[in-house]
């Protein structure tokens, strides 16, 4: 019986691992359907990038997303936003005249970032809010240093929030194609009054060790890929993405992808120390791996990276 078992769960994972590794290759089927991204995204992230950027350049592509155009105007009705506290705005042009073109390089990858994270990470309840909350803290980070050498905010913001896309990626195919395939199995189990083999199939789990592999193995390249597909043409985020994927050293890197290397390290140290996983000694290679300057370690900790601080006047 234990034998029928670890045969029945082997070839059941052998099965889910096929279709994501053939999902993968597929990076159409990634980008547009996994992810689902509309080209309106990157082109609005685009023209934030130029220099002469103004609202007006993007208030028919923001208005053709109607996720955007919700989370817009749920945020200049927010209390802390509203001009007034008796007009409920109800166009999206009109949050974004609201909105401003600063305030704007902000939430624009933001909620980008937020719309294609996945849906629900069940039965890992908690990983949809720590990819989130980690994508934030690298992102404002990032941000922090790029101001700090004088680079772009912007872009360095923006690189580093999309920089997960690889992660959100593998999560959302992952937990799909394993929900898709289980559901199948069990009904056909079912359907034929396979009990032996029903009994098993309902006891099988998502494989945390099978998703962690994918994230190590695709995570960075992915973003890569589909961060390609993007064809960005002003925003400079094409080479740190690919830096980040598939640079030999830190010196190689470009200067935005340096810095995305040290905020993810900085952000991952956060993490490990709340949970007293990581000792000085470990602290310190990890931060030496990445060219972590103490001064810099200074400046992050002194920084609120985890909140986003918009300016309505």
């Amino acid at each position: 019986e234990e034998h029928f078992r670890k045969q029945t769960e082997q070839s059941f994972f052998n099965r889910v691992r096929t279709k994501i590794n053939s999902d993968f290759d597929n990076k159409e089927h990634l980008y547009h359907h996994i992810l689902g991204i509309d080209d309106a995204c990157p082109a609005i992230l685009d023209i934030l990038s130029a220099r002469a950027a103004s609202v007006n350049q993007i208030k028919n592509l923001a208005a053709s997303l109607p996720w955007l155009a919700t989370d817009l105007i749920n945020l200049v009705n927010k209390p802390q936003y509203r001009k007034r506290a008796d007009v409920q705005v109800t166009d999206a042009k009109l949050a974004l005249s609201y909105i401003g073109l600063d305030n704007l390089k902000l939430v624009m990858p933001t909620f980008t970032l937020k719309h294609w994270l996945p849906k629900s990470t069940a039965p890992y309840g908690l990983m949809k809010r720590k990819l989130w909350n980690d994508s934030l803290s690298i992102a404002l980070a990032s941000r922090v240093l790029a101001k700090a050498q004088g680079l772009d905010e912007f872009t360095a913001f923006t690189t580093a929030m999309l920089s997960n896309i690889g992660r959100l990626a593998v999560t959302r195919c992952y937990l799909t194609t394993f929900s898709d395939i289980y559901k199948k199995e069990v009904r056909e189990a079912f359907e034929s009054k396979d009990k032996r083999l029903h009994n098993i199939l309902t006891k099988i789990e998502v494989s945390e060790e099978l998703l962690l592999e994918q994230l190590v193995m695709r995570g960075a390249q992915l973003s890569a890929d589909l961060i390609e597909k993007m064809q960005f043409k002003r925003l400079a985020i094409t080479e740190p993405i690919f830096d980040l994927a598939y640079a030999e050293s830190i010196e190689k890197m470009h200067p935005v992808a340096q810095i995305i290397a040290k905020t993810k390290a900085y952000v991952a140290f956060r993490v490990l120390i709340k949970e007293g996983l990581i000792d000085s000694e470990e602290s310190k290679i990890l931060f030496n791996a990445v060219n972590l300057t103490p001064a810099e370690i200074t400046l992050l900790k002194k920084s609120d990276i985890d909140h986003i601080k918009l300016n309505f006047s």
